[in-house]
């Protein structure tokens, strides 16, 4: 009779933990809680869970904040001030502009590039990317390059064009003087000269006009005349001593 009390009383602590186990995964799934037994035979030993957190009535929720405005610098630049973008050359800003990117406000330079008949803008913590123009001592050294021997490698042409276009690209103007002087031709009609050749020189050659105009305060006309004079270019436009 004992035992058979004992499987009865089995039988129905099984039934009733089969409910408690159908509770727990109930409980669990609907939490996003893990659970485990531990067992020995059939006969559990310890319940834990993971995932379980218990919030604290005085726990302070992190704010989360949404960035509605970009970091920016102080302006180095004012409007109608000359500016070289190495990509585009010169241009002249002709405003300040705040333009909204992905839902935050950013704001630009709107800078006007002449020979292009194009705007372009730059953003204010990207004017690092901005240079002013030359100094006259620049002006000065510019034109003692132009008039030095050119130093061309000896390399394949492919190569040597990688690196003119890195020199123009650089919107450095001392950069910009060896390209034009590394080009330059003068009158010599008979060196042979390719189609990319003529394209970088005048490029450079452009480039470097454009700035000296600005600087020296000149027409393009005599700005011109300057620049054949030091590269010995267009001597029979040249006026007479």
């Amino acid at each position: 009779s004992c035992a058979l009390l004992l499987h009865i009383d089995l039988l129905i602590f099984g039934f009733l933990f089969k409910i408690l186990i159908h509770l727990l995964t109930w409980f669990t799934v609907a939490n996003g809680l893990k659970w485990d037994c531990l067992f020995i035979g059939t006969i559990p030993l310890a319940l834990s869970f993971s995932n379980l957190r218990i919030p604290k009535s005085n726990e302070v929720k992190p704010e989360i904040k949404k960035v509605k405005k970009q970091e920016t610098e102080k302006r180095e630049y004012k409007i109608k001030d000359y500016v070289v973008y190495p990509k585009h050359g010169v241009g002249q800003i002709t405003e300040f502009k705040k333009i909204n990117i992905g839902g935050i406000d950013v704001e630009t330079y709107v800078i006007k590039f002449e020979k292009d008949k194009a705007n372009g803008m730059v953003p204010v913590n990207k004017q690092s990317h901005l240079r002013s123009l030359a100094t006259i001592n620049q002006v000065n050294k510019c034109i003692s390059i132009l008039k030095s021997k050119p130093k061309i490698k000896r390399s394949m042409w492919s190569r040597r064009a990688q690196e003119y276009e890195a020199k123009i690209s650089s919107g450095k103007i001392y950069e910009l003087a060896e390209v034009v002087r590394d080009l330059n031709k003068g009158d010599d009609l008979m060196v042979d000269q390719s189609y990319s050749e003529r394209q970088l020189f005048e490029k450079a050659y452009e480039r470097i006009l454009a700035e000296f105009q600005i600087i020296l305060n000149l027409s393009l006309e005599e700005t011109q005349k300057k620049l054949d004079k030091a590269l010995k270019r267009n001597l029979e436009n040249q006026p007479k001593p």
